[in-house]
């Protein structure tokens, strides 16, 4: 039975990975610093928390659920009392991209995070439906990379991995660099921002049209589903010379010309330390 520490275990992603992990046959010492978060993991799991030393006693694996401005704090704690060849898996590329884990070349660091459950699904219950952040009912990827130690590692990684975001459809196994362009760059600076200025887009339409709230909401996410089918090859389909030309004319409307200079790395670098 492999031992795991999980830090951070009465936040809001912690508690997620603590329900997860019970269902598993991991021996878990949960690890919780706050007193709020240690009655929420209580009330929301029935849970207990114990002492930092008592967790790490034996453990094979920490897991720092902890957000990206306390990671290097929390590491720089903890990693120094580590045995040689514990596994630390981080939640997030921003942080260990950026240098803030302790640097110790006989541990290993493997960094994971989910793809979230896509638009385009076969989810067959209303439960799977309503699990838009995924790791309670609906399938979902997951990306992963042994960031460093031995590559016999990327096996009990892949478990932790499948075990905390369950249900996994698929894997990817990416670099440390990867990630960070498909977080923050894709994910976060480009897909965050665009659907923000949807949104905006439709409450304008709201304002000038005198369309209600419902109609112009019905109608924008309607079109989302099915241009977004046609243009991510979801289903085949050609749009109308109308809608070739509205897109002709609006991309240069609504983007700058070097609008892909955010994936750009030193672009990248700078958005996750803004983050972290």
């Amino acid at each position: 039975m492999t031992k795991v520490a999980l830090f951070g275990a009465g936040g809001k992603m912690g508690v997620r990975l603590a329900t997860n992990l019970a269902r598993t046959d991991f021996q878990v010492g949960h690890v919780e610093a706050s007193e709020v978060g240690r009655n929420r993991l209580k009330s929301e799991t029935g849970l207990d928390c114990v002492a930092q030393d008592a967790a790490l006693q034996g453990a094979e694996v920490v897991i720092l659920a902890v957000p990206d401005t306390v990671i290097g704090k929390v590491a720089a704690q903890v990693v120094p009392v580590l045995a040689p060849g514990t596994m630390v898996v981080v939640l997030d590329a921003a942080a260990p991209f950026a240098g803030h884990l302790p640097e110790r070349a006989d541990i290993t660091y493997f960094v994971t995070h989910p793809c979230h459950p896509p638009i385009f699904n076969d989810e067959s219950t209303p439960e799977g439906r309503a699990d838009h952040f995924g790791g309670v009912a609906a399938q979902q990827g997951v990306v992963s990379a042994l960031m460093q130690g031995p590559r016999d590692h990327y096996a009990l990684g892949d478990r932790i991995a499948r075990a905390i975001y369950a249900p996994v459809a698929r894997t990817y196994e990416v670099t440390v660099k990867q990630m960070a362009m498909l977080e923050p760059g894709l994910s976060e600076t480009v897909c965050a921002s665009l659907l923000t200025v949807m949104r905006e887009a439709m409450d304008e339409t709201v304002r000038r049209s005198g369309v209600s709230h419902e109609c112009a909401r019905d109608f924008l996410l309607g079109h989302m589903n099915i241009l977004g089918a046609v243009i991510f090859e979801e289903r085949q389909g050609a749009f109308s010379d109308a809608c070739n030309k509205a897109i002709e004319f609006g991309v240069p409307m609504l983007m700058r010309d070097d609008w892909k200079r955010v994936f750009e790395w030193d672009e990248i670098e700078a958005s996750i330390h803004r983050i972290t």
